[in-house]
């Protein structure tokens, strides 16, 4: 039996009324009774063991009531299990793999470059020194590359020291993992110049702005999470988020899996940067990988 005869044939058992309230509750007050027995049968396992004799039994029971009325709600909402389930398996596979399904690997992380002059690619490796001077009172990070400053001086721009003046870090996660970022070209000087729609569109002032915008907000995310530290994952709403966000852009390409590794990955460097008070970051886009060891001098000071 495939889901759509089961929908079809669940249907006719259905004793609420289409065109009443009631007909949309009772399917959703089903689910949520019928998981609390589910969790009750395993709670009476947990308590009997070997003794629960019917435990698997009663385990398939409370399932396929579940299912029945996660096939009734789908009804009255006008949608089948069908649509459902490849959906579901599109959203997960989208965790780990590109929004086509094909698995990232090199031929991805050089996809948004390679069509380009090489002096309007992102160098496929790169080392980055962050140091912090104390100016006037006030701590900024200073950031160079090839021994050449990249940016302006940065500071938390907070009424708190909270480590933001470090957040580079991220952009130069998303050139690494993603093989994407504005600001890193910017850093770079290898705009695609040689088109101008993608110059204007891709590496422009709005996919700039966007950028910031999407480090702003998993800085602020992190800030409520201990930073990320002992943590696999992120919150799949602030994932869906960012590409909504980037939508418009070359990186819709990439996942929600993509920018977790990003996002994790980054974290990982800030911390060991933010903890040291700077550091060397090697960022390798052949590898999808960045990583931290420290600086023999760190602190300045300009007063």
């Amino acid at each position: 039996m495939n889901f759509e005869q089961y929908q079809q044939e669940a249907l006719k058992t259905d004793k609420t009324t289409k065109n009443k309230p009631s007909a949309i509750i009772v399917p959703l007050l089903g689910l949520a009774g019928e998981a609390g027995e589910l969790l009750n049968e395993y709670k009476k396992f947990l308590r009997d063991g070997e003794a629960h004799e019917h435990f698997k039994e009663r385990v398939q029971e409370e399932l396929g009531d579940l299912l029945w009325y996660l096939s009734n709600t789908a009804s009255k909402f006008d949608l089948t299990l069908e649509e459902i389930a490849k959906s579901n398996l599109l959203k997960c596979r989208s965790r780990w793999h590109h929004t086509d399904g094909s698995e990232i690997g090199l031929v991805f992380v050089h996809a948004f470059d390679y069509k380009f002059p090489e002096n309007e690619r992102i160098p496929r490796k790169f080392t980055v020194e962050l140091t912090e001077i104390v100016d006037g009172g006030r701590i900024k990070m200073k950031g160079f590359i090839n021994g050449v400053q990249a940016g302006n001086d940065l500071t938390d721009n907070s009424y708190v020291g909270d480590g933001y003046r470090y957040h580079d870090v991220f952009h130069f996660a998303f050139a690494a993992v993603l093989g994407w970022s504005p600001i890193v070209r910017f850093f770079f000087n290898c705009k695609r110049k040689s088109d101008p729609i993608t110059d204007e569109v891709e590496d422009g002032g709005r996919a700039t702005a966007i950028e910031e915008g999407v480090s702003a907000m998993i800085f602020s995310y992190a800030s409520h999470h201990k930073f990320l530290e002992g943590t696999s994952s992120v919150d799949s709403a602030l994932l869906r988020t960012i590409q909504s966000m980037t939508s418009g852009l070359e990186v819709a390409e990439c996942s929600i899996g993509d920018w977790e590794k990003a996002i994790l990955k980054g974290f990982e460097v800030w911390r060991q940067i933010d903890h040291n008070k700077g550091g060397q970051i090697t960022v390798d886009l052949d590898a999808r990988d960045l990583s931290w060891s420290p600086l023999i001098s760190r602190v300045q000071s300009v007063d």
